[in-house]
């Protein structure tokens, strides 16, 4: 499959609202408590808070296209950093989403390496990410990419806490 990338703009926040929840949902809603989900997405992952995060000071949002159809988006950031990172200068690749028929299609190669490439050109030193522990195929991945994990954080689904692995790549 062939995929096109380009950096998202405000007026593509409700089209990203719109796909975080979607993805999120088709990819934990499985291994989850209805309640935990509904919770999730009703007070923490509302549509309208995921499209003030689009345009949002120290955010980059690039969109992923198989033709005319959005196929995944990936969310960088460059204002926050675990301690456990240390003070090297990094990029974090807060989300990388996409649609569940384009999982192992290619897109999420593209967002990978455009978000390696633009750490880059902004002089980051590492890429790092948080990833729930028992999602394998998604640590899988980012494994292949030369990720490893360096710490651990709390993420709160709904009133279930678990533990995300922090994963870093340096460059």
């Amino acid at each position: 499959m062939e995929f096109t990338i380009r950096y998202a703009t405000v007026r593509d926040a409700a089209l990203i609202a719109d796909l975080s929840r979607q993805t999120f949902y088709d990819t934990f809603a499985p291994y989850n408590l209805k309640s935990d989900m509904d919770k999730f997405l009703s007070v923490q992952f509302t549509r309208g808070r995921l499209m003030l995060e689009v345009g949002a000071r120290g955010n980059i949002f690039l969109l992923v296209y198989h033709g005319q159809e959005v196929a995944g988006y990936v969310k960088l950031r460059e204002d926050r950093q675990p301690k456990a990172l240390g003070n090297i200068p990094a990029l974090e690749i807060a989300r990388l989403y996409a649609a569940t028929n384009y999982i192992g299609k290619g897109a999420g190669k593209l967002m990978m390496q455009t978000s390696i490439d633009i750490a880059g050109e902004k002089g980051k030193k590492a890429v790092w990410l948080g990833v729930w522990e028992k999602n394998l195929r998604a640590i899988g991945f980012y494994q292949q990419w030369g990720f490893v994990k360096f710490g651990e954080q709390d993420f709160l689904l709904g009133n279930d806490l678990q533990c995300d692995w922090l994963m870093k790549k340096e460059l």
